[in-house]
């Protein structure tokens, strides 16, 4: 996309295809609520312990919302904090309701106040500050919302649900010295406004967002509008003079046609009343496979259910478009539609308009629903359909497997208004053989009717995407997820010359990797490759920005790549001894033409183990670095925590790598071993050198979310964070078939190395992840007792056939590795777990294969066998924590059992906590800071991709 967008939603995909950059997502506000308790069901905070003989283990509750805080009783904003939602504390089980807070040394670094998020203009020469608030309110999560095709939709905005949001946007100019000016604040809307999808004009002489304004009663409207502001002045109006046009942000929302003019999607005026559900269904609920198609999926969430599913799902995703001018001319556009994407071409001449329809499926969600894509002029002319594709439900789950069909199409970057697109040649199916395999077309927008495509290139691995620069350059990139091989193609768009090889390495290879192309933007607001002249020497180069993953750890460069030779001159590089700096984005590319190296211009980060991430202006020839930021460190009581990358090999000679954290002052030697928390995410490999690779650096600041591990140092605490657990399935081997053995070769490891080191108590070593990681820690708890002593498990799947058509990593179906799913599944060796384990859920859990149901299921599992076990559900919570109890209170029961076994090691002579720490009814109005939570994506069901995103703890 040529477009500048700034939005976040609670989704860890915050993609951003432009060179800016972004500090985490804004969280929101909110008030306190009491999570529901109940003991034998999984309604409540639930305990059990064969040393324990607590009455409250026979209580029974029909319902999780047995002990919800009446509207009537939530309290303001303001009064955040303040109002007694919480029990009484005196119960040391913690069985008597309430939110709790951790001990002050951990609350007082989640409410440290969060940074603001950065973006630059389209010209480099100004900077918004968009301004944040602290962690969400968990009344902001209870909003009624509709689970309908995948997504959750909040019924009064017309929006997605649990949205984040900016409190306030500020404007610095940025100087030629690399400082900033004063700081000019958007003004002119009301009071208390939540901002979101903050966007520049493509002369960046103009700012569009939405304002939505919560209202206090029930009957009020929150629905979002469209306001502009005037950079130079900071004036912000309402981009419609009609009050009553509404902002539909379900799919895409607005986009810049030009300078002047945006294409906005709103809500209907005509659509009246939602539909109601029937009394009485007119027929049951039937689904067919007469025809023995071949359907598999994995374990999607939020599904449409039945014909009022559909009905509604229609009814908030609908859009009508409207094309509005500065000037307040306002114009409808097509007809309303489901409209998910709104792209115009570099030339401002045409849009094209992506959009689903029915029949739905009650089997995927909606990114696989009938997809249609339509040209359109820029005046609101239908031109032609592109593609109308039926509703793909029969994509095999085998990676690199993708939808029939035209897909990926979009935009040439280089081109005024020329389109492209890939087509599988495989039927979408990955386990066919043939060659190609994809096919890149091309072809003008203007093209006559019934004029053929062009075929730009064949591919036989599958398409990865397009770098274009002009009609002498463009990067194709392909790969191949089983072998994990990984090439990029050189190629001339503009004549017939043969492409040329120009990568080929392992994706798995971090050290071989030559780093990626810098883009710059052109002046139609699109960005293509950088092309660099020297000035004593011929030739066209581009600038490669790499990681420079290195045996001692990441070492990030830039490199001037002769195209035509393959040489390379590296002409920055971070420095390596004390801090980790990289390159965020080029600043020089205003000008016409190539760029000149003594002309470069570069924004960098830097940071260090103790020193927050600050933003620089690099110019060259000088390289002289000039601070553009000065953030205050987060959370200066750890700013001298001890950071150490250390390596290791397991039994069978893998190498592996841990990041060690102890706390500030400690002396191994005066101190003696310190109770140890091991938080890891397993990960998979085809050999054991690349499995072996140092990742990260030693340098990066240790950024410390809501939810990290490493809060744990502020209680005196070492923390082996991340230690590599490959699971390696070398040639034709799969991974999952040995994963038990080589988890427990992994954590062994580890383990040996903390000891050996003196920093850790043999005795007193407790596991934790989240998602996939709190699958390795109950496996760990399962088949290596020895090596800890408790376990935290968080928002885990336990039980693979509950996944029947792959999880994670793993394509296989349950009936192709029948021994394998089950084999991997802590659930099946409940029995085994004889360590303390405490498991904690979001109640509305939306995440692929991590039903809130794994964990009843497990906890009754190890019930059943008499397992010291807890099991925390949160309420409205999804498979990251958002809100400022649930995270208070996560932090609390963590705190609690680490407390008391870790730190004593003892089910039976547990330390005096102090349960009366504190409450969420008890707390002032300090903020905090967001991120930090890990996200397991099995499978998004859009285009038949796999994506695993986690977001550092």
């Amino acid at each position: 996309m040529r477009l500048h967008k700034v939005y976040h939603r609670f989704s860890l995909f915050s993609p951003t295809n432009s060179p800016q950059f972004f500090l985490p997502p804004p969280p929101n506000l909110f008030t306190p609520y009491s999570p529901p308790i109940l003991h034998s069901k999984r309604c409540r905070i639930s305990s059990s312990s064969k040393f324990s003989n607590n009455p409250f283990n026979q209580s029974m509750s029909s319902s999780r919302l047995h002990n919800l805080v009446p509207v009537s009783a939530i309290a303001t904003e303001d009064a955040a904090g303040t109002n007694g939602s919480s029990l009484s504390l005196e119960d040391d089980d913690g069985l008597n309701g309430g939110y709790r807070l951790p001990p002050s040394e951990i609350r007082d670094i989640v409410d440290a106040p969060p940074l603001p998020a950065l973006s630059f203009s389209p010209l480099r020469d100004k900077i918004l500050f968009l301004k944040r608030r602290a962690l969400p309110p968990l009344s902001e999560l209870a909003k009624p919302e509709e689970k309908l095709g995948g997504v959750r939709i909040d019924a009064k905005a017309n929006t997605r649900s649990r949205m984040s949001f900016y409190t306030g946007i500020g404007i610095h100019e940025l100087k030629d010295d690399g400082t900033l000016g004063p700081e000019k604040l958007i003004h002119g809307f009301p009071e208390g406004s939540k901002l979101n999808f903050v966007t520049w004009s493509t002369d960046g002489k103009h700012l569009a967002f939405s304002i939505r304004q919560d209202q206090q009663d029930d009957d009020g409207d929150s629905k979002l509008r469209v306001w502009v502001a005037d950079v130079e002045t900071g004036k912000a109006r309402p981009l419609f003079q009609s009050p009553d046009v509404f902002l539909n942000a379900v799919f895409d929302n607005y986009v810049w046609v030009n300078s002047s003019t945006l294409l906005v999607s709103t809500i209907p005026a005509s659509r009246g009343s939602p539909p109601k559900k029937p009394l009485v269904p007119s027929g049951p609920k039937i689904q067919t496979n007469e025809q023995k198609s071949i359907v598999q999926a994995r374990t999607y969430q939020d599904l449409l259910k039945d014909e009022y599913d559909e009905d509604l799902f229609e009814y908030y995703a609908t859009s009508q478009l409207v094309l509005v001018s500065l000037d307040g001319t306002v114009k409808l556009f097509g007809e309303p539609a489901i409209y998910t994407s709104l792209d115009p071409s570099p030339d401002d001449k045409y849009v094209l308009l992506s959009s689903i329809h029915r029949p739905f499926s009650f089997t995927v969600p909606c990114g696989r629903f009938p997809k249609k894509i339509d040209l359109w002029s820029a005046e609101g002319k239908f031109l032609k359909t592109l593609c109308d594709l039926p509703v793909a439900e029969d994509i095999p789950i085998a990676f690199n497997s993708v939808r029939k069909g035209m897909r990926s199409l979009n935009w040439r970057a280089d081109k005024p208004s020329t389109l492209y697109w890939v087509e599988t040649q495989d039927g979408g199916d990955a386990k066919v053989e043939v060659s190609p395999r994809d096919i890149v077309y091309t072809q003008s927008a203007d093209a006559p009717e019934g004029e053929e495509p062009t075929i730009f290139y064949k591919l036989d691995l599958r398409y990865g995407g397009i770098s274009w620069g002009d009609d002498s350059l463009a990067l194709i990139y392909e790969s191949w997820y089983k072998t994990r091989r990984v090439r990029t193609w050189l190629v001339s768009p503009g004549s017939n010359e043969t492409s040329r090889l120009l990568f080929d390495r392992s994706s798995e290879d971090v050290y071989s990797d030559p780093g990626s192309p810098m883009l710059r933007r052109t002046p139609v607001g699109t960005y293509v490759i950088a092309k660099f002249k020297k000035e004593d020497k011929q030739g066209t180069y581009l600038l490669l920005n790499g990681n420079g993953a290195t045996p001692e750890g990441n070492i990030p460069f830039l490199d001037l790549f002769d195209i035509e030779t393959g040489d390379k001159e590296r002409i920055w590089q971070s420095d390596k001894e004390k801090y980790y700096e990289s390159v965020v984005a080029l600043m020089s590319d205003q000008t016409e033409g190539d760029l000149h190296v003594n002309d470069l211009k570069v924004l960098t980060s830097k940071e260090s183990k103790t020193e927050n991430t600050q933003y620089f202006i690099q110019k060259w020839p000088e390289k002289k670095a000039c601070q553009v930021t000065n953030f205050p460190h987060p959370y200066p009581q750890l700013a001298s925590l001890q950071k150490e990358m250390v390596r290791y090999k397991r039994r069978d000679g893998v190498q592996l790598t841990a990041t060690l954290y102890l706390p500030p002052g400690y002396d191994p030697s005066r101190d003696g071993p310190l109770p140890c928390l091991v938080w890891s995410y397993p990960g998979e490999f085809k050999n054991k050198e690349a499995a072996g690779q140092v990742r990260g650096s030693p340098n990066e600041f240790a950024g410390i979310g809501p939810t990290s591990p490493l809060l744990w140092l502020a209680r005196r605490y070492a923390i082996l964070s991340g230690p590599t657990i490959p699971i390696i399935g070398e040639g034709k081997e799969e991974a999952n078939d040995s994963y038990v053995e080589q988890l427990v070769g992994s954590a062994e490891a580890a383990v040996e190395e903390v000891i050996r080191r003196g920093v850790a108590h043999p005795d007193k070593i407790a596991i934790g992840g989240h998602s996939y990681g709190a699958f390795m820690t109950a496996n760990l708890l399962a088949h290596a007792p020895h090596l800890f002593c408790c376990g935290i498990a968080r928002s885990g799947a336990y039980n693979r056939t509950l996944t029947p058509f792959g999880f994670q990593n793993e394509d296989r179906t349950l009936w192709e590795a029948t021994d394998t799913y089950i084999k991997m599944s802590p659930f099946m060796a409940a029995n085994k777990i004889k360590k303390p384990i405490l498991l904690i859920h979001g109640e509305e859990d939306n995440n692929s294969g991590t039903l809130t149901m794994q964990s009843d299921r497990f906890f009754n599992a190890l019930k059943g066998h008499g397992a010291l076990s807890r099991l925390v559900i949160l309420p409205f919570e999804s498979h990251g924590y958002s809100s400022r109890e649930s995270i208070m209170h996560v932090l609390w029961e963590t705190d609690r059992w680490l407390q008391k076994f870790c730190v004593s090691n003892s089910s039976e002579d547990a330390p005096k906590i102090d349960e009366t720490e504190g409450t969420a009814g008890t707390e002032d109005k300090a903020v905090a800071s967001g991120g930090g939570a890990v996200a397991e994506f099995e499978d998004p069901g859009f285009d038949g991709l796999h994506f695993n995103s986690r977001s550092s703890l």
